[in-house]
C-alpha cells in the first residue's frame, strides 16, 4: 500500500504512525489547547523528540458546545505556526527519537472549512484532516491541486452541530456505502486513492456501542487498501467504559485501544499523549509475530 502526502511516498507495511495532537486554541476537550503561536511549537518539538511522525494542528476544537470561530480567526492562527514549521523541523540533523520515524514529519491541517484550506495550502502542510464527512467535492479538490493529500471521517450532519442520532441497524454496512460513496466523490474532484486515508470517526454521531463495534471490527477498513486512522485518543467511549468523566484520565484505556487496532492492522493513530503511544506502538510492532499495519 503506498501513501503519498506531497512531500513523501510512505510505504506500508511499516511500523504504525503516531501524529501528536497540537491545539492552537483555548477551548480543547483536554484543556491542552494554547493560542500562543510559541506554545504551540514548543508542544510540537517535544512531540517530535518523543516520536510523533505526523503533527496534527487546529485552530478550531470539535466540540459542539463551543460556537466556531471565524474563517479569518482559523487562518490567522494557522498561519503563523506553519510559517515557522520549517525552522523547527531544521533543528533536527536527523530523526530526534529513532530510526523508524518518519522522516521530515508530516504536518497535518485539522479543518473542514474550505476557504481556510485554500488560504493555508499555499504555505505547506501535507494533510488536511477534514471532521465534515465530505459533503461535496471541493475540499478534495483543493487537495489535488496542491498535491496533499486528504482525510475521509465518517458523520452525519455538519461539524459543530451537536448530533441527536441514536444509532444504525448496521454500522459496519453504513461505513461501506459511505466511503465507498465518498472515495468515488474525491476521485471525480481529481484526487487519486493514494493521497487519501480514512477515519471511521470514532465519537462522531456514534453511540458507544457503534463505536465499540468499530474498534472490534476494524480491520474491515482494509478493504479500500487505503491506509486508515484510528481515532483513540481520550475518547468518550473510553470514559463511559471505564467511567472516567475526565478525559486527561484516559490514557491507558487510549494504549488498550492502540493494542487492538494494531491486531486489526490499522496505520496511524492520532494522539494527546505521544510519549506513551509511541513506546507502546514500537513494542507492540517489535514483539508482534506477523504485523499487519
Amino acid at each position: 500500500m503506498i501513501w503519498k502526502a506531497r512531500h513523501h511516498v510512505i510505504e506500508f507495511p511499516r511500523r504504525p504512525l503516531v501524529m501528536g495532537i497540537v491545539n492552537i486554541n483555548d477551548d480543547s476537550f483536554c484543556g491542552d489547547g494554547t493560542l500562543d503561536p510559541d506554545k504551540a511549537l514548543a508542544q510540537a518539538e517535544t512531540m517530535l523528540r518523543e516520536g510523533a511522525d505526523i503533527i496534527d494542528i487546529g485552530a478550531e476544537s470539535a466540540r459542539t458546545n463551543r460556537g466556531p470561530i471565524s474563517v479569518e480567526d482559523e487562518i490567522q492562527r494557522l498561519l503563523p505556526f506553519m510559517a515557522a514549521w520549517p525552522e523547527l523541523v531544521a533543528k533536527f540533523e536527523k530523526a530526534p527519537w529513532d530510526a523508524a520515524q518518519l522522516w521530515p514529519p508530516l504536518l497535518s491541517i485539522n479543518t473542514w472549512r474550505s476557504e481556510v484550506i485554500e488560504a493555508v495550502l499555499p504555505h505547506g502542510g501535507d494533510l488536511i484532516n477534514d471532521i465534515s464527512a465530505l459533503p461535496d467535492a471541493t475540499n478534495a479538490r483543493l487537495c489535488a491541486e496542491h498535491g496533499a493529500s486528504l482525510l475521509i471521517m465518517h458523520s452525519i450532519g455538519q461539524p459543530k452541530v451537536r448530533h441527536t442520532h441514536v444509532g444504525y441497524a448496521n454500522i459496519l454496512e453504513t461505513m461501506t456505502a459511505f466511503f465507498d460513496e465518498k472515495l468515488a466523490l474525491a476521485h471525480s474532484a481529481g484526487l487519486s486513492p493514494e493521497h487519501i486515508i480514512l477515519d471511521p470517526g470514532i465519537d462522531f454521531a456514534k453511540q458507544r456501542e457503534d463505536n465499540l463495534t468499530l474498534y472490534r471490527h476494524a480491520d474491515q477498513l482494509q478493504k479500500w487498501d487505503r491506509p486508515v486512522l484510528l481515532p483513540v485518543s481520550r475518547k468518550t467511549v473510553i470514559g463511559q467504559v471505564l467511567d472516567l468523566p475526565n478525559a486527561v484520565d484516559r490514557d491507558a484505556g487510549t494504549l488498550a485501544c492502540i493494542a487492538a487496532g494494531m491486531r486489526r492492522g490499522a496505520q496511524i493513530y492520532r494522539v494527546h499523549n505521544v510519549r506513551a503511544a509511541a513506546q507502546a506502538i514500537k513494542v507492540l510492532w517489535g514483539v508482534s509475530s506477523s504485523p499487519h499495519a
